[in-house]
């Protein structure tokens, strides 16, 4: 999706505050922080929005970002995408008038979220914006398709419903879609590039069928099925396409093979050159390209993050009595910080400000301010120490020779080490035979030792932070999912499930196998909690889990192009291919299709890929990105069609497989070497080295131990209580180690090192007469 252009007025440095309601004056309105917020807002989650800046559309864009309409919008969303289970061809089918019903209830939805938009922002910036336009096709579109398809349908004539393909473009287009908007752009920027390497792989590709041809096209070989074996040249080049993909190695060498092994040096060289040569080439060169113009979208959200908080400041700054550059007093500073992020408390607040203000002078010039966008971005856990129930009911106890004995041992690695060797010994009996009753009954004592240790742990460490939420999510190490909430629900899960297995055993009645299967899936989960014994794993799964908000903007682009191609496959393929669950039937030889019969398709038994319905069309597009068999399940809706039908799948192939995916595969590649081997950000360091001069540093290596050695978040405050250690402050800071809050944040650390200066700098940001600035474009390579 093409954006506006970028208009290129240097941004005022001083003077940032000229134009701008109130900006200079020490006294601030309402209207002023309002303003700010919002300026500050975009900044932190980069949204590209011109906004109007009288205070009416400041107070509805506020409402705009309302983090219930956002929820709102995404169920209208995911609701009008998932009509298609219940539209023909239909998983559950539901009367046309129903889905209709919904669809347009959720085109009055979008409807009124565009109104919205368009009340915030400039009208002619409005009508220029071409995901507005978008929007505003489809829904129209979308209309005219549903009474089109109703009036058909009355009148009991065929009909299609078109618009359906069109249903990802809101996913993409609403401006909560940036994020998948970029991916697209991207993309779309790198295709010239792209696509000179894939003329080159396939002229190569034409002249090797040209070379098959001569070579083997008059030799009277034939295939396993009797056909004639590389006579046609467009059926060898095909051939040759589907080789490159290894679906049909060997297969499709072994009748040249077979007659003479000097043919065998032609397919080699074939699988050399194009397989291993081209295709890396080709993974180069796609992400080489689509990482030039993410870059360049980064660069251009970082001026403009710049720009938002420039103008931040310069509706909040106030000068001096004793002259000077503007500054931003620690009052007003204070109050957009409680507008912006809501949800930190006072002391994360103020820890945020000792940073901005190093000097500790009670105001904060233009740098510092512009910082802040960046400052909220990292994750911060605030923790609060607390003693131990027990210690507070019956301290003589739990202060006692034997109890602190105890405790020493439980915290002690080699408590952690026996407990993964049980695990690794239950997983050898899981291993063995079920219905061994001594091997049945040995469940009861790993669970009863599984039980025994989280009583053990709720003993020495306090129990509500042992299962507050920033053991479980927050991500300080891989230990705490694996060693609090995880651990005990998979335990507890696992005790009833058996339980109730148990019970419907000795009660003489049927066993269910339901349970039965969860029983045996949570038992093996928990060998999952070994990785926790290993740093290297720990590193490893960490950093997956820190790069995953990143890695979910390529889902929903596969989602997208999974979605239109289901839509468009079920128009052209439904019912061509039928699955009978009746294995007496006679057409399951066949799939319902006499055309099929003899085919690999059906001799392979594919009959249940097929597109009668998008939960198996999903699948069946599952399996040809996989790619393995791909043209034989090309070749069998092929068969029941034409054979121009491959162009679907060889289109899909193209699209997902070698251009979504290795962009994929190389993105992670990259986020992944950033998060594991980079050192932190200049921020990120100047944050905790801030909380290390405060004294209020959590200790490193009580965290790789265990979270929650008697912390409690600030966010589950649950009352108040002495630290267990005299000397130990009531609170205590830790960076997070899923460094960011957002993808944005994570996409600007990747290319931070490939960033000129100039692009952090505050006083270069191009901007408009409105103090706004321009959506990224690019014009083609």
């Amino acid at each position: 999706m093409s954006e506006p252009a970028e208009k290129s007025e240097p941004l005022p440095d001083a003077s940032a505050g000229e134009g701008i309601p109130n900006g200079g004056n020490a006294a601030k309105t309402q209207e002023d922080f309002d303003l700010a917020t919002i300026y500050v807002s975009d900044a932190q989650n980069n949204r590209n929005i011109y906004v109007d800046t009288s205070p009416q559309s400041v107070r509805l864009y506020l409402l705009y970002n309302h983090w219930i309409l956002k929820v709102l919008l995404y169920f209208f969303i995911l609701l009008n995408l998932s009509l298609a289970i219940f539209e023909e061809p239909a998983v559950f089918s539901l009367p046309t008038w129903a889905t209709m019903l919904v669809e347009l209830l959720c085109l009055l939805v979008f409807t009124v979220r565009l109104v919205h938009y368009a009340k915030v922002i400039p009208r002619d910036k409005f009508w220029k914006d071409p995901k507005n336009i978008c929007i505003i096709a489809v829904l129209l579109l979308t209309l005219i398709d549903m009474i089109i398809y109703g009036a058909l349908k009355a009148a009991n004539c065929y009909s299609v419903r078109w618009s359906r393909v069109l249903r990802p473009l809101l996913l993409i287009n609403v401006t909560e879609g940036r994020q998948l908007r970029r991916a697209f752009r991207s993309i779309r920027n790198a295709l010239p590039e792209i696509s000179y390497v894939f003329v080159l792989f396939v002229f190569g590709l034409l002249i090797f069928s040209l070379m098959a041809l001569k070579l083997l096209g008059k030799r009277g070989l034939t295939t396993i099925e009797g056909t004639p074996y590389f006579t046609n040249y467009l059926d060898i080049a095909f051939q040759l396409y589907v080789l490159v993909t290894t679906a049909n190695s060997p297969d499709v060498m072994m009748p040249a093979y077979n007659a003479s092994s000097v043919f065998a040096i032609f397919f080699i060289l074939y699988i050399l050159i194009n397989t291993y040569i081209f295709m890396s080439v080709f993974l180069a060169v796609v992400f080489n390209n689509y990482k030039k113009y993410l870059k360049e979208e980064i660069r251009q959200l970082v001026r403009a993050k710049r720009h938002k908080m420039a103008r931040a400041f310069g509706v909040l700054q106030e000068q001096r009595e004793e002259g000077g550059p503007p500054v931003v007093s620690h009052e007003n500073w204070n109050q957009l910080v409680r507008r912006v992020r809501p949800d930190i408390n006072n002391a994360h607040r103020e820890l945020l400000w000792r940073v901005c203000d190093d000097n500790n002078q009670g105001f904060i010039g233009k740098v510092a301010f512009v910082q802040l966008a960046d400052l909220l971005n990292i994750e911060v856990i605030t923790l609060k120490s607390r003693p131990h129930p027990l210690q507070s009911l019956f301290p003589t106890f739990y202060q006692s020779q034997p109890s602190r004995l105890l405790c020493r041992v439980i915290q002690h690695r080699g408590f952690a080490i026996t407990f993964d060797l049980i695990i690794m010994v239950n997983a050898v009996f899981i291993g063995l035979d079920e219905e061994n009753p001594l091997i049945g009954n040995s469940e009861w004592v790993f669970l009863a030792l599984y039980v025994l240790e989280i009583l053990l742990k709720l003993y020495v460490f306090e129990p509500r932070a042992f299962f507050s939420k920033h053991s479980f999510w927050n991500c300080l190490s891989t230990s705490q999912i694996i060693s609090t909430r995880f651990d005990t629900i998979i335990v507890i899960a696992a005790l009833i499930a058996t339980i109730i297995n148990s019970a419907l055993k000795s009660s003489g009645g049927y066993t269910s196998r339901q349970v039965l299967d969860i029983v045996f899936i949570l038992r093996v989960l928990r060998l999952i909690r070994v990785v926790d014994s290993f740093r290297r794993f720990r590193a490893i799964i960490n950093t997956l889990i820190r790069i995953g908000p990143a890695i979910l903007t390529f889902g929903q682009l596969i989602l997208v192009v999974y979605y239109i191609f289901a839509m468009v496959g079920m128009e052209l393929f439904k019912n061509k291919v039928k699955f009978y669950e009746d294995l007496s039937n006679p057409e399951k030889a066949y799939c319902g299709n006499p055309l099929l019969k003899g085919s690999a398709f059906a001799q392979l038994d594919y009959c249940k890929n097929n597109f009668n319905n998008v939960v198996s069309s999903f699948i069946l597009l599952l399996e040809l990105t996989v790619v393995n068999q791909w043209h034989v399940l090309g070749s069998g809706f092929a068969t029941v069609t034409h054979k121009s039908a491959m162009i679907f799948f060889i289109l899909f192939h193209i699209m997902v497989v070698i251009i979504i995916i290795n962009i994929f595969v190389a993105f992670v590649l990259e986020a992944f070497f950033v998060e594991y081997s980079v050192g932190k950000g200049d921020l990120q360091t100047s944050l905790e080295r801030k909380i290390e001069e405060l004294e209020l540093a959590v200790a490193q290596e009580k965290l790789e131990d265990n979270l929650v050695n008697a912390m409690e978040t600030m966010d589950n405050d649950l009352g108040t209580g002495q630290s267990p250690t005299a000397n130990l402050p009531t609170l205590l800071f830790k960076v997070a180690s899923k460094r960011y809050r957002t993808v944005d944040a994570l996409l600007q650390r990747m290319f931070e090192a490939d960033l000129d200066p100039e692009d952090f700098a505050e006083n270069d940001v191009p901007e408009d007469q409105n103090g706004n600035f321009a959506n990224p474009t690019f014009s083609t390579a």
